[in-house]
């Protein structure tokens, strides 16, 4: 009876030392189940950066060779600024020479009249 008893006893311990150990499985089990998840959606939300940086990276090569198409017309708005800024001292000149003349012919005008 005593070896029943101590038989009974064993069998309980090693049942629930079995239910104990199946339990930490268990949660260890839903714990990797719950990373397997969240590095499944990391690894989509990492893949939409990748796509975005791609195409942003397509993007600024077109860019790249859109602009370089401009730089022709870049030069010539350069040397059109020049030319400008060239005339406008040109302008600026002549300006001060005709005040000048129109001055000295209204002098000469209002003081010694049209005879001269």
């Amino acid at each position: 009876m005593e070896q029943d008893h101590l038989a009974e006893s064993l069998n309980d311990l090693l049942t629930n030392v079995s239910t104990m150990i199946r339990g930490e499985l268990q949660e260890t089990n839903n714990v990797l189940e719950l990373v397997e998840k969240m590095n499944t959606r990391v690894a989509e939300e990492y893949k939409g950066f990748g796509d975005v940086a791609s195409g942003l990276t397509i993007f600024v090569e077109q860019l790249k060779c859109k602009s370089g198409s401009f730089d022709e017309y870049v030069q010539q708005i350069d040397t059109i600024e020049q030319q400008v800024t060239e005339f406008e001292a040109v302008i600026s000149m002549l300006d001060n020479v005709l005040t000048s003349r129109l001055l000295q012919c209204f002098v000469m005008f209002y003081f010694l009249g049209w005879e001269k």
